[in-house]
């Protein structure tokens, strides 16, 4: 991507293939370093499901939750955004309620830093993959 005009058509495009399940969260794992485009990617995702609210990264607080207002029926009425690099291991995830957000097939959540909570994430997680080019440049890979 060259551009964040580049990066919201890609955004747009992409969110619209998601099928969710009917019978869990759908999960995407962000990888990247910092500076990677992690987050401008996910305020992408959340400006095309339609939500206001100034999405940061959830640093700090670890995880927000915000109302999806998306149009179109994606199925998705909760998009999640979680940020691992606080978290030490994967029980402190569980701590904030992670097993029973993944069970909800209403939840879109993605997971900054997915590596430092292995042991967590889905086997069948979405996995992104962000690598900094140059300032003007990222690279997003979807993983297998």
């Amino acid at each position: 991507m060259h551009s964040l005009n580049e990066m919201d058509i890609f955004v747009m495009q992409w969110v619209t293939g998601i099928s969710g399940s009917k019978k869990k969260a759908t999960v995407v794992g962000l990888y990247g370093d910092l500076g990677s485009g992690k987050t401008a990617f996910t305020q992408a995702v959340a400006k095309v499901l339609g939500i206001k609210t100034t999405v940061t990264s959830p640093t700090f607080v670890i995880e927000k939750i915000y109302k999806i207002n998306y149009k179109q029926s994606t199925g998705f009425t909760h998009f999640i955004h979680i940020d691992a690099y606080r978290l030490g291991k994967s029980d402190e995830l569980v701590r904030l309620g992670w097993n029973e957000i993944i069970t909800d097939p209403s939840n879109l959540i993605f997971i900054e830093w997915p590596e430092r909570v292995v042991d967590s994430m889905p086997i069948d997680h979405i996995k992104l993959k962000f690598t900094f080019i140059d300032e003007t440049t990222r690279e997003i890979e979807v993983l297998q």
